[in-house]
């Protein structure tokens, strides 16, 4: 479980904070969708809850444990996804992860197994021993992937984790991500995806401008639409008459987003 109290986060060159006063607590057994727009906050958020960034105010704990107070405890119970994978090049994939196994201290009967499994998984078996120079963007991603997965995370943190993924690897990923709900373990990940969000997330959070702006499920999101629609053409929500080609309303995750941030930015004259 992750929780975030009144954590706000300005960067040393903006007045404009990147995170205001933001609340959020993400419950073990979900896939927690976070979305916004490009540069709502998200990453600052996540580099902020696992440790990478000190916020300015407010407080983070990983099940229970202060990262201000137990920051190595707390690291130890997330395994990271990057939304853009710097690995040590120069390596070769085994010997990375079998780095990452030893930050982590897990034995090498384990750690083999893990790494036996999800590079089977995401079709890296045969390249294990290549050099991660030579990697392409998404090869690099399916090794982080596998990385942050070696010391078994009680919770599973991802950025943007499906660009760059084949349509395999991308299945794989999100079987993985509900096997580990299934679980008991946390899972949450940010994306521009929306139908990915849409079809795989029990609870979402939307941010924009450093704010949150609405949290629930994919049916809380309908019924706020819904809701705004019944007050009446012309205000937040309501139907503008696009359509899908078999004339139903269109009422995607993605066309949900999008009345939701400008109603937010209409009510504080944005």
């Amino acid at each position: 479980m992750i929780e975030l109290s009144g954590v706000s986060k300005t960067y040393a060159k903006s007045d404009r904070k990147a995170i205001d006063s933001l609340s959020l607590s993400i419950p073990n057994g979900r896939i927690f969708g976070f979305l916004g727009p490009n540069g709502a906050g998200k990453t600052t958020t996540i580099r902020v809850f696992c440790g990478a960034l000190e916020p300015d105010s407010g407080t983070v704990s990983i099940d229970g444990i202060s990262m201000a107070q137990r920051p190595l405890d707390a690291k130890r119970r997330i395994g990271l996804v990057h939304d853009n994978p710097e690995l040590f090049n120069r390596l070769r994939a085994m010997e990375y992860l079998n780095f990452i196994g030893d930050v982590f201290r897990i034995p090498a009967q384990e750690r083999r197994a893990r790494i036996d499994e999800y590079s089977a998984r995401f079709g890296l078996s045969d390249v294990l021993s290549a050099s991660i120079g030579g990697f392409s963007r998404g090869m690099k991603q399916k090794l982080g992937l596998i990385a942050s997965l070696i010391h078994d995370p009680a919770n599973w943190v991802l950025d943007e984790p499906m660009v760059g993924l084949d349509p395999q690897s991308a299945f794989e990923l999100k079987e993985i991500m509900r096997q580990r709900v299934k679980e008991g373990k946390c899972v949450f990940f940010s994306t521009h995806v929306m139908e990915v969000a849409e079809k795989i997330c029990n609870q979402l959070a939307i941010i924009d401008k450093g704010r949150i702006i609405f949290t629930g499920t994919i049916e809380d999101l309908r019924k706020r639409r819904e809701s705004a629609g019944a007050a009446g053409p012309g205000e937040a929500g309501a139907g503008d008459g696009r359509t899908r080609e078999g004339g139903a309303e269109e009422d995607s995750l993605e066309r949900l987003f999008l009345e939701l941030v400008d109603s937010s930015r209409e009510s504080e004259g944005l």
